[in-house]
């Protein structure tokens, strides 16, 4: 069964902090083992991003839920994070690889260090363009940063997010419609606790429970120019299976 995603209503908390933590990380928080359940295949350009990369590569995964990119290469070294504890445990589960909890806004790791990042499918759970810019400069800053004119000597960064021109897709939004939503999760009853725990829940049937997640929806060329607004390079971006993706590098500091 599949439910229709509603068009985000703004009002006077939204775009804060405390309106993520209710349409975003409570919700993944409940949904967590249903959801991990439904990650489990790398997409395409993630895993060829991840098998390119040098052996003895240390990264990171920001936004790693489950864990499921931790283990592509083992010739690299990966630290996953996450907002939501409750992921960060399925993917503590990884061998050889450490995840911990931690926001994208406040990492707490060295800046312009590692070789590499990813984070897929993050950065438009974020409910204003400033904190969305926000979260891309803090991914960023962890890179080692690019020096003289040789783009290869600095660490890159592979960002996804959720496109708004999804005409074929089953959701069928276009250029022309909403760019904040709300996109629904249905939990199978086997994943679901009790209803009286869980407040965002709208009861459908007794074998499901439908929560809503806040998604912003990225137009062609945003997340290009959300990334120069953060300080970084575009080095390539693309479009693959309703998503917008970009490759992306530090600036040298100063």
């Amino acid at each position: 069964r599949t439910a229709m995603s509603q068009p985000f209503n703004y009002s006077q908390d939204a775009c804060t902090e405390t309106y993520e933590a209710q349409h975003v990380h409570k919700v993944y928080e409940i949904i967590a083992p249903h959801f991990s359940a439904t990650r489990f295949k790398p997409w395409p350009i993630v895993e060829k991003f991840l098998k390119e990369l040098p052996a003895g590569s240390v990264g990171l995964d920001i936004g790693c839920g489950n864990g499921k990119y931790l283990t592509v290469n083992p010739k690299i070294f990966i630290i996953g994070s996450d907002r939501s504890q409750n992921l960060v445990g399925i993917a503590s589960m990884q061998r050889h690889h450490e995840a911990i909890v931690a926001d994208a806004l406040n990492l707490p790791h060295p800046c312009n260090f590692f070789d590499f990042a990813i984070s897929i499918a993050v950065v438009h759970h974020f409910s204003s363009n400033e904190r969305r810019v926000a979260a891309l400069k803090s991914i960023i800053s962890t890179l080692r940063p690019v020096t003289g004119h040789d783009n290869d000597n600095g660490g890159k960064a592979l960002i996804y997010v959720w496109a708004l021109e999804q005409k074929n897709s089953r959701r069928g939004w276009d250029e022309n419609s909403k760019q904040d939503v709300f996109v629904p999760w249905v939990l199978q009853k086997k994943f679901s606790g009790s209803s009286d725990k869980n407040p965002q829940a709208t009861g459908q049937t007794q074998a499901e429970e439908t929560y809503q997640r806040y998604y912003h929806l990225y137009r062609q060329g945003e997340l290009e120019k959300d990334v120069i607004a953060a300080g970084g390079i575009v080095c390539n971006s693309g479009y693959e299976k309703d998503n917008w993706w970009a490759v992306v590098q530090n600036r040298v500091p100063g």
